[in-house]
């Protein structure tokens, strides 16, 4: 048993998972609950620290060094009232109301902390999702899925050393024609995929100015992203989805719809309409789904990609006293309508409503339902451009931004997710910090 779960008769709070939905309802329950000792609140995740997930295609490319935008947990806890407890979940009994953690080793394999458990009265599981394959043969050997800062950093590593490759190596004739060039080749053309191709276009760009003088990204690296739909961005307008394409094959990003993946190999990516190609990395981001070991974890429902079924209330369908959040939740709008979509807003917004809930139910009072609201879509593509949807804008149509407007506009998601866990003034100073740091280091990560 935790020993730190002795609460004093203090309604215990367990959340799993400090991704945006789950490290932002702590930081409110810490500040609406733990700080007047009304409850104890507990956040469990396997990471020492935390960073905002739409940012890993930076990462991965190299324009955003991770070190300098995570924040450490530990920290974040005492600052705002609630406890963090480093582990990975592995298993729930509901009948004991405990949560079992899986032991933690060190690079060699020495055991850090011991199998452990952790008791709750209400349990909230925000544990996010991660990218998935399909089945589809070869993709876990052979790719790359941006699910951590950890993957996002080796992409980057092998993306320098392939630069650095193409720098050492002599210029033949094939090479300055053009031909046999290195090939980055991205499956999934949603979000991650088109703003990860973007950024990767300008970050070789920036590198043959910082010494790289035999590396020319036109010539030695080559740009591919594949897609089973119709066309890239196949949720969000089409406007936005045309705006998108034209933006990319203008800088010379070769686009594949109605493709679908039936291979990943070690030589490149085999499509089912009979075409290959060859590629030195390979990143799979064609889809997403809650983590594997969720699936009828404890008896909850759950539905086929792995998310837990809940009601309105964010209350799972079998259990009054565990709830569910963010990707890792299937939660319903309304008769005749999709659930609601995995996406950065969805869980901002239900960690809001579920800090109000959970503070009513401690009065007695009957939780709140979760509506949501969808306020557009941005889709950032490096310095080019940023293009987005603002929907609700105008009579409840929708309104069609790009440019220098739609870049700020996603500039302030970031910095809203920042105020939610460190409040203005904190924010106010990070973003001068990040503008000095802007001016005093080169505008790549260059190792």
């Amino acid at each position: 048993m935790d020993q730190h779960q002795q609460a004093g008769g203090l309604h215990r709070i367990v959340i799993v998972g400090g991704g945006a939905g789950g490290l932002e309802l702590a930081v409110r329950l810490g500040r609406k609950l733990g700080r007047k000792n009304k409850a104890q609140i507990t956040l469990v995740d396997a990471a020492h620290t935390h960073l905002w997930k739409p940012l890993l295609h930076q990462v991965a490319a190299g324009t955003l060094d991770s070190h300098a935008d995570e924040v450490a947990y530990f920290g974040l806890a005492r600052k705002h009232h609630f406890q963090f407890r480093l582990g990975c979940m592995e298993d729930l009994d509901r009948e004991r109301k405990e949560i079992h953690l899986a032991p933690t080793f060190d690079e060699h394999g020495d055991e850090i902390q011991p199998r452990r458990t952790i008791r709750y009265d209400t349990l909230v599981l925000a544990l996010g999702s991660q990218t998935n394959d399909f089945g589809t043969p070869g993709v876990r050997e052979n790719s790359i899925m941006l699910d951590s800062p950890a993957a996002a950093e080796r992409f980057h590593q092998r993306l320098i050393n392939c630069c650095l490759r193409a720098q050492a190596e002599a210029r033949t004739a094939e090479a300055q024609a053009g031909m046999g060039r290195f090939t980055v080749t991205i499956i999934g053309g949603g979000a991650t995929g088109v703003e990860l191709s973007a950024e990767l276009h300008m970050t070789t760009k920036l590198l043959s100015s910082y010494g790289l003088a035999n590396f020319h990204p036109e010539k030695d690296l080559k740009i591919v992203i594949v897609d089973a739909a119709p066309r890239l961005l196949q949720m969000l307008p089409e406007r936005l989805s045309n705006a998108v394409a034209r933006e990319l094959r203008t800088i010379d990003i070769e686009i594949h719809t109605n493709e679908k993946v039936v291979e990943v190999s070690k030589e490149g990516v085999r499509m089912a309409s009979g075409k290959f190609i060859p590629s030195g990395i390979v990143v799979w981001a064609a889809g997403i789904k809650a983590p594997d070991f969720l699936r009828e974890i404890g008896g909850l429902e759950t539905n086929r990609i792995n998310q837990i079924v809940v009601q309105r209330t964010l209350q799972t369908t079998r259990d009054p006293s565990i709830f569910a959040l963010g990707d890792c939740a299937a939660c319903p709008q309304g008769e005749g309508q999709p659930p609601v979509p995995p996406r950065a807003q969805s869980a901002h917004q239900q960690a809001s409503m579920l800090a109000k809930s959970l503070a009513r139910m401690l009065e007695g009072k009957p939780l709140l339902e979760f509506t949501y609201r969808d306020y557009g879509s941005l889709v950032s593509l490096g310095n080019y451009t940023t293009v987005g949807s603002l929907m609700g804008a105008i009579m409840s149509g929708s309104v069609f931004i790009e440019g220098l407007i739609a870049k700020w506009m996603y500039w302030a998601l970031h910095k809203q997710h920042q105020v939610a866990i460190n409040g203005m003034f904190h924010t106010w100073l990070s973003t001068w910090a990040e503008t000095i740091n802007r001016v005093r280091n080169p505008r790549i990560k260059l190792h």
